[in-house]
């Protein structure tokens, strides 16, 4: 019997828009972890952490917060199209990203969270 790694861990990359686009997406016990870039690096480290203050179960609020990189307010907008679902279907545990875009239409957004899905390991 083969063992189950410690850490799951998925990969893709796609052209979205014309560009090179790659995500990789890891399960950590705490956190899920996910990096989209169309740099080939890192980029810009935010924070996605469900808020529990909130009384409505129905409507979930989420806390964003730019760890490393330009704290910039098109960054939090992406990261909670980008990260939201992702932190929802994982038990609303928080989601650690890392975006590096050239490309953040919404057209971009809508196919680099369908790639985010795709690579699943939560």
């Amino acid at each position: 019997m083969a063992a189950q790694p410690l850490i799951k861990s998925k990969q893709k990359e796609e052209i979205i828009n014309g560009i090179s686009t790659q995500v990789v997406c890891t399960e950590f016990s705490n956190y899920i972890f996910v990096v989209l870039t169309q740099y080939g690096k890192m980029g810009t480290l935010i924070s996605v952490t469900p808020d529990s203050r909130t009384t409505d179960i129905s409507t979930p609020m989420f806390t964003t917060k730019v760890l490393l990189g330009k704290d910039e307010a098109l960054t939090h907008v992406c990261a909670k199209q980008l990260a939201t679902f992702v932190s929802q279907e994982a038990g609303n545990r928080p989601v650690l990203l890392g975006l590096a875009l050239k490309d953040s239409s919404i057209e971009g957004i809508k196919a680099m969270k369908d790639m985010i899905k795709s690579c699943q390991v939560w």
